[in-house]
Order: C-alpha cells, then structure tokens, then sequence
C-alpha cells in the first residue's frame, strides 16, 4: 500500500479583499501545466496575455505547478523568463494575488522568484476553505503511485543535499543536465504503461480523507475532467486541470458558488 509523503502542508483561508472595484471580489482561477520554455513562444505569449488582461479581474489566481517545462534555478534569465517574471509582478501589483505551488518540472522554484514577483510559494498539498468546503490543491504527481520509479526518484532529486549541490554549479552546466534530463525522461515516459500515468485512485481516497477534503482540484496528468464519486458515506469531486497549448489554454473559475472551465483563447 502506497504511503502518504511526510511533507510541510500549506492550510490556507482567504484573506478578505481590499481589491479595487475592477476585480470579482469573489472570483478564483486555477490553472496548471503551461510548461513555458523558450521552445514554446506562442504559449508563453498566451499566458502573458492572460496575466495582463482577464487574471486582474479575479481576487486570486492560483498555478498549481509546471508553469515551466524545466526550472533550473531562480537566477536563469534566458528568455522569456524575464517577461514571465515582469508580468507576474504587474499582475500582483494591480492587487490579482497569485499563489504557485511547484510541479515536477519546476519544483526549484524559490523564495527569490517569489520576491521578484510578488507571488506567494505554497506546500504540496496545500488545503483551502471555498465555499466553507474543504477544498484540497495539489500538483498531482504524488498521486499517481503506481509509477514507482517516478516516485523513487521524486524523493531522490528533491532532498535538500541534492538540490543544494545542483544550485552550486554553474547556469551553463545547470541548463546542460536538465536539457539532458529532458531528454531522458520523455524516452522513459514514451516507454511507460498510460495507466501507471494517471493517478491511484486508493491513493486519491487517503488524501482526501487525511484532509477530510470533499474536493480535491489539481493537475499533472494532462487529462481534464470532473470525476465524482462517494468515500465514506460522503459525496467528494476529483477536478483535473488542462495542459496549456499555443492555441488554448484554460483556467477553472470559482466564483459565487458556482464553477466552470474558461478558454482561454489568442487574442
């Protein structure tokens, strides 16, 4: 039986606003999975357009991992991480809070990327109240347990000692083993079964009852939908987020109560 991490856990309510009258003073976004990167230029400029236009009519966006493909550091300043920053400090400027958690592709992501850009860094899983229900957040990759090789790893390159090193050496020979890396893992993920890709469903119920969560919202599996179901007498709801592509993108929208997906389109 697979084991829930030991990890910090982020318990977070949402502050009253002091947003101006522009903003939704009840409205959230969740998206996840843009995988920005140099090679992506066209996705990156849709997510710059989002961020300048329709996430400053929300109270809160939340990122729940994988904003980028590889994150090697919060010094890289190869293009566009440079604009990405930038527009995620006008977005929090203009008063839209931004809350990221790291993926596994960005999970070096640090506090000077926070300062840079005013957004807050939160735990994996973190737990939020919407609505007065317990709602859980999480990238999603400690759910799919059946990829025991993924997971050994996970535990591998994200002890301190390892990432302490990393940081060490240089820009250049950081970008060299990630591009390697890169590489590498969509040789092993080509190679890979597409169930042991997706989530644990017992491994979904012990989270939500460790949290006694009755939502359960992230992504990393690229495979949106709406899965609801009952676990210990008691109606719960698995929401999946979208992967970001050059021509659509799409944000989960909470607001009044209500919820719905959001295209988000060019232009």
């Amino acid at each position: 039986m697979a084991q829930i991490p030991s990890q910090p856990v982020s318990d977070t309510t949402p502050r009253p606003s002091t947003l101006g009258p522009r903003h939704s003073q009840d409205e959230t976004l969740f998206i996840s999975d843009l995988h920005l990167s140099p090679e992506r230029p066209a996705t990156v400029q849709l997510f710059l357009s989002f961020l300048d236009g329709r996430a400053r009519r929300a109270q809160r966006l939340y990122i729940l991992g994988d904003l980028f493909d590889a994150w090697i550091g919060d010094d890289d300043d190869t293009p566009p991480y440079p604009d990405v920053r930038a527009a995620l400090r006008r977005l929090t400027t203009s008063g839209t809070e931004c809350l990221l958690m790291r993926g596994n592709r960005d999970f070096l992501l640090g506090k000077r990327f926070c300062r840079e850009t005013g957004c807050t860094l939160l735990g994996d899983p973190t737990l939020v109240h919407l609505d007065d229900r317990r709602t859980l957040l999480m990238h999603g990759d400690l759910l799919c347990t059946d990829d025991v090789a993924y997971q050994k790893f996970r535990r591998r390159v994200r002890n301190p000692l390892v990432t302490g090193l990393f940081l060490l050496k240089s820009l250049a020979k950081r970008r060299a083993i990630a591009e390697d890396y890169r590489r590498k893992s969509g040789a092993a993920t080509a190679e890979k079964p597409a169930q042991i890709m997706d989530v644990n469903a017992a491994t979904v119920d012990r989270y939500l009852r460790r949290f006694d969560a009755g939502l359960l919202i992230h992504g990393h599996t690229h495979r949106p939908a709406d899965h609801d179901s009952t676990l210990d007498g008691r109606p719960v709801r698995r929401t999946v987020l979208a992967e970001w592509h050059e021509t659509r993108g799409e944000a989960l929208v909470h607001s009044r109560g209500e919820w719905h997906r959001e295209p988000v389109l060019p232009g």
